[in-house]
């Protein structure tokens, strides 16, 4: 994942906290008789008519959960390190194959020609006057006893995939987060980078935004560390869940999305294409030399470094040294040759067809690729997604078959940019457009404890819903939605505007309604060598019913969506954030040449609409028991039609200024942080290069990005009302 990386975790950019392991007990279960039996009852009238209520599905699909399964699953995904492009990676997209049709669901294999980067050459040294030269293994560590060291040579040495292919010899400067502020800190206080190589920590913003931010400052290469502040300030894997001191976090620097050679359109058999050269030459990529290091590696080269001390939030942990700015004189020789080539990548669609309303998708999806092992990233979710189809397929025998077609996509080459996912909807997006009522991802399934949650508004109030139907993994007395409240203590559901995992295609690019979730914020061995069975056993989730949680909401908001005959959104939660996001546009903008007028009639429109469709709802649930229900059957159609499409609404075929892959205008990504999920981005980045500016143009440009937004915030009142001007 992203961070989260194509990068997720929900957070790798953020530090991770993670609690003490459980103890080991025995297994609970969910076992919900007394549910069960008040449903059939509930639902006796339609049982008699040979018509099991929905929610007799439901709750038994609550209780049909196993531990045994989802461990099993993530073992025989894990059992070898499996990057995409790979053999390894290729079994284990049989492995998921197979095990979705054991279920009799057709499933087939998607492959896609894209471009991936490998590393063929690397090498990193240090020196400073009056010191012996220091060279570094790049290597991560196996340990005594490691169950996985005789594979873990299969796995991609240490690098930064897409980084530029040179040699560059020069002083060292830190960097900090390597944020633009933190470089902005370095040229206010005289710190000059042209020319030099920029060590920088992971965290608070994607890597290829750090790499990217520190080409733009000038510098000639970057070096990223995983500090202990951040990553290791307890016990280390094994006996704690903090990253061992040559852990390295690899990953991706690639800031765009899909396959570099086919930016806009599928990468199609056949298909146009950018050259090799081409695509690394785009502004999308690094286009400088950089390498991963490991926090030992990384306090070396901070030892040496000298100039001003620097600021106390840029410092590190307690017994790290104290760090300074430089340049120099710490001095390091970075080479780095890349290789990167065309190779086949392959997605996983199982289908489960709709009885009433086939021709609408409801579409479940999880990436399989990894860096290395992937037991967290991404293979728990893996694992929760098989579970849950396992579930599914024991629903049918029962008589289950859903109203609207439900699709289960298994994602490759997430990690290298969301490619996977991105071809496919490029490639299906009129069909998928026009058909698909909501998109659910999971990434990364448990990283440790809590409950995490980012989606569009309308699917708000489903979630909490569907969240106090099940139990709590770490206690039996509670549902997830205590442990969701317990585990948020500002917002309580996150958006979907960041770049973070495959939802980003389905939201940013067509706009459709979407969802990702988590157990766990994040976790110290994100992206390394540790990130495996053992690790997931021993602190991510000793008895798995973290996996068998996730799989039980995930499946429960898929059978809402997939049965109802009317949709459960509620675009009143959509309405309030528009609202808010308006108040804070309102001040950024004080005492500038700007108005929010139009803003402000588009809000007031889509509240109006949302009130209409309220009430026709309403109205809907009565008539349902009369005649006139009978004779006017189209209708919940056409209301569920308003339903779907009112988020395509929100996009427009232009997208962002100077982004123009991203085309909705409510939600899309940080300008410098991939990560970062920003309400109306186009807005954001009109202000900031205003409030850089400050020139009657610049802020012309802030006008014209709220027109825009009010233009298709009024084309979702007028999809959601279902009328027409």
């Amino acid at each position: 994942m992203r961070p989260r990386d194509g990068d997720s975790a929900a957070a790798a950019a953020r530090a991770p906290l993670l609690p003490p392991p459980a103890p080991r007990r025995a297994a609970a279960r969910f076992h919900p008789l007394p549910l069960l039996i008040a449903a059939a009852f509930a639902a006796s009238y339609r049982l008699l008519l040979f018509a099991p209520a929905p929610s007799y599905y439901q709750y038994l699909f609550l209780s049909l959960g196993s531990n045994d399964t989802a461990a099993a699953h993530l073992r025989a995904l894990t059992v070898r390190p499996h990057l995409a492009g790979t053999e390894a990676n290729a079994a284990a997209a049989v492995h998921v194959a197979s095990a979705l049709s054991s279920h009799s669901f057709p499933t087939r294999l998607t492959p896609y020609s894209v471009l991936l980067s490998y590393p063929a050459r690397r090498s990193l040294s240090l020196s400073a006057p009056g010191r012996d030269d220091t060279t570094f293994a790049l290597t991560q560590e196996t340990y005594p006893g490691d169950p996985y060291a005789a594979v873990s040579a299969e796995a991609v040495p240490t690098f930064l995939a897409y980084a530029a292919s040179g040699s560059v010899t020069a002083e060292a400067v830190y960097a900090n987060y390597g944020r633009v502020e933190d470089f902005a800190y370095l040229a206010a206080h005289g710190v000059n980078v042209t020319g030099k190589v920029a060590l920088a920590r992971f965290g608070k913003v994607y890597r290829g935004d750090i790499v990217k931010n520190a080409r733009d400052a000038g510098a000639a290469a970057a070096v990223l560390y995983t500090d202990a502040k951040d990553y290791a300030p307890g016990k280390a894997f094994p006996d704690g869940p903090w990253m061992p001191p040559t852990g390295v976090q690899v990953g991706n620097t690639f800031t765009g999305v899909g396959d570099p050679t086919t930016p806009m359109w599928a990468s199609s058999e056949g298909c146009e294409r950018l050259s090799v050269a081409e695509a690394m030459s785009s502004d999308d990529m690094p286009g400088i030399p950089a390498l991963p290091v490991s926090g030992r590696d990384g306090e070396a080269i901070l030892q040496l470094i000298g100039g001003d001390v620097a600021p106390e939030d840029w410092q590190g942990g307690d017994g790290a040294p104290t760090y300074r700015l430089g340049p120099g004189p710490a001095v390091l020789n970075l080479t780095y040759t890349g290789n990167e080539t065309m190779a086949t990548i392959q997605n996983v669609i199982s289908v489960i067809e709709g009885k009433e309303e086939p021709e609408r998708y409801v579409i479940l999806g999880n990436h399989r690729d990894a860096w290395t092992f992937g037991a967290v990233d991404p293979n728990s979710g893996t694992a929760a997604l098989l579970e849950l189809a396992q579930r599914l397929s024991e629903l049918q025998k029962k008589g289950w078959r859903p109203r609207r077609t439900i699709i289960l996509c298994n994602w490759d080459a997430e990690e290298y940019g969301l490619i996977g996912s991105t071809e496919w909807v490029e490639e299906n997006r009129a069909m998928l457009a026009s058909k698909t009522v909501a998109y659910l991802n999971v990434d990364c399934a448990v990283t440790g404890s809590g409950f995490y949650v980012s989606a569009t508004p309308q699917l708000d109030e489903l979630l909490k819903e569907a969240s106090k139907q099940v139990q709590n993994p770490d206690n039996g007395t509670q549902s997830l939605y205590d442990l969701w409240m317990a585990s948020n203590s500002s917002r309580l559901i996150g958006r979907l505007g960041g770049g973070g995992s495959d939802y980003s295609a389905f939201v940013q690019h067509i706009g459709i309604p979407s969802l990702d979730m988590t157990i766990g914020s994040g976790y110290a061995v994100y992206h390394s060598l540790y990130d495996d069975f053992i690790w997931m056993e021993k602190f991510g989730d000793p008895l798995f019913q973290r996996h068998v949680a996730v799989a039980s909401i995930w499946g429960l908001v898929a059978l809402r969506l997939s049965d109802e005959e009317i949709l459960p959104f509620n675009y009143s939660c959509y309405a309030a954030e528009l609202e808010n996001g308006a108040m804070e546009i309102n001040e950024r903008v004080l005492g500038m040449p700007v108005s929010l007028s139009p803003l402000h009639t588009s809000i007031k429109e889509f509240k109006s609409a949302v009130l209409k469709l309220e009430f026709e709802l309403k109205a809907l649930q009565t008539w349902k028991i009369w005649p006139p229900w009978r004779k006017n059957p189209l209708k919940a159609r056409d209301i569920n039609d308003r339903l779907m499409m009112t988020e395509r609404a929100f996009t427009e075929r232009e997208g962002l200024s100077e982004r123009p892959w991203y085309k909705h205008l409510i939600y899309g990504p940080s300008l410098h942080n991939d990560y970062g999920a920003e309400l109306y981005p186009g807005v954001d980045d009109a202000i900031q290069t205003a409030k850089r500016t400050n020139t009657s143009k610049s802020w012309q440009s802030v006008q014209h990005e709220i027109h825009r937004i009010s233009r298709v915030i009024t084309q979702a009142a007028l999809v959601l009302s279902g009328g027409l001007t």
